[in-house]
């Protein structure tokens, strides 16, 4: 009996904490931008864990997520490097720039 309870407490702290490191991208995010980008892996653009990752510790890295969203990138060296080219579209399908600043600061905030 002792080792059903402690069974269900496991499996029941591991829905919890596996449900706790799950992130979602925000509505907007989804609306505009999933498409091509997902939080965990590459689509056509980059995952936001490797943009996060990329401007971590970068005192204006959110400011530059936010720019890249709102003009797009152009042969960036860090992103061609990882098989990213091109450019995406400016203002990332028609993000208001609240959209924008919503978005670089999720992306930013993701560990």
């Amino acid at each position: 009996m002792k080792s059903i309870v402690v069974s269900i407490a496991v499996a029941a702290g591991l829905m919890i904490a596996g449900s706790a490191m799950a992130v979602d991208m925000p509505a907007v995010g989804k609306a505009k931008c999933g498409a091509c980008h997902a939080i965990d892996k590459k689509l056509v653009g980059p995952a936001w864990n490797d943009v996060a990752k990329r401007y971590a510790g970068d005192k204006d890295g959110e400011a530059t997520i936010a720019k890249h969203i709102t003009t797009g990138i152009k042969d960036d060296p860090y992103w061609a490097e990882k098989g990213i080219k091109g450019q995406m579209p400016a203002k990332g399908m028609g993000a208001s720039d609240a959209d924008i600043k919503e978005l670089a600061h999720f992306i930013a905030g993701l560990k």
